[in-house]
């Protein structure tokens, strides 16, 4: 359901397609993991389709005034601790609202499963997690790392364009002091499959709607003490890192930053609120 956010991180080029049939990308996920019939398809799609016009007509304009302040501020270099702290603050605040609008979309679907269906979203999530186990955790200590540093870079150069030795040395060194990040985040997300299993068990309930809220706005708490505690520290560390990379960087380093948030932003002011 974060797929609006997910949208916002990538700066695509297509992120106007992308919105529009962003319904079929859920869908699509969603029968990763449990085969929906028709009725649950189409009751998906009709909420769906109510959260993406609230989404377009509450929270774009909210994204678009960030990205014009943060173009603003890449143009005046005007990127010291406090403004990157200050940007990250904003990103991360569409998020709950977004998760808040999601939850009865959520419940809706999650009631409607049969015992039949729960056991196959178990048996998937299982499945899922131990594959994500074999692709992050297998190899040699190094290797996991060079692989996360490798994941660390591409995701800033979607922002900063291409490194210079320097950042690529920051970004490193901050990826290897990340220890066992990978290891606490999948941990959590187990957690936090584990908890929706476990409250699908009385889906029947009147206040199964509410626990499904929950688990979505409270997800950190869910995913536990350790991930808490990760995200906590992950968070700051990420601001400090960006400060480190502009820092280190050149000026088309901040020249590509601030294409970018002009290229998004003229996405989302492009979009309309017409359904799909």
């Amino acid at each position: 359901m974060a797929l609006f956010v997910l949208l916002l991180l990538s700066a695509c080029s297509s992120t106007r397609t992308a919105y529009r049939y962003a319904d079929w990308g859920v869908s699509w996920w969603v029968d990763d993991y449990v085969t929906l019939t028709a009725e649950q398809e189409q009751r998906l799609a009709r909420d769906f389709d109510n959260l993406r016009q609230w989404h377009c007509t509450a929270e774009l304009p909210r994204y678009r005034q960030w990205l014009t302040e943060l173009a603003r501020d890449t143009r005046a270099g005007d990127l010291d601790r406090a403004r990157v702290s200050y940007h990250q603050q904003r990103l991360f605040e569409f998020i709950p609202g977004l998760l808040e609008q999601a939850a009865p979309t959520a419940a809706n679907l999650l009631a409607s499963l049969s015992d039949e269906q729960v056991a196959e979203l178990a048996r998937n999530m299982a499945r899922n997690h131990q594959e994500m186990e074999e692709k992050f955790l297998l190899g040699s200590p190094q290797a996991r790392a060079d692989a996360r540093a490798e994941r660390t870079i591409e995701r800033i150069e979607n922002w900063l364009g291409t490194l210079n030795t320097r950042q690529q040395r920051i970004a490193r060194e901050w990826s290897e002091n990340r220890g066992r990040q990978t290891e606490i985040w999948l941990e959590g997300r187990r957690n936090w499959q584990l908890a929706l299993l476990e409250a699908l068990e009385e889906r029947d309930s009147p206040a199964f709607g509410e626990r499904v809220r929950y688990l979505l706005l409270n997800s950190a708490e869910v995913r536990g003490d350790a991930y808490k505690e990760m995200m906590t520290e992950s968070r700051a560390a990420m601001a400090e890192l960006m400060y480190e990379l502009i820092e280190a960087g050149a000026p088309s380093h901040l020249a590509h930053l601030e294409e970018r948030a002009v290229e998004l932003r003229g996405d989302f002011r492009a979009l309309t609120c017409e359904p799909a």
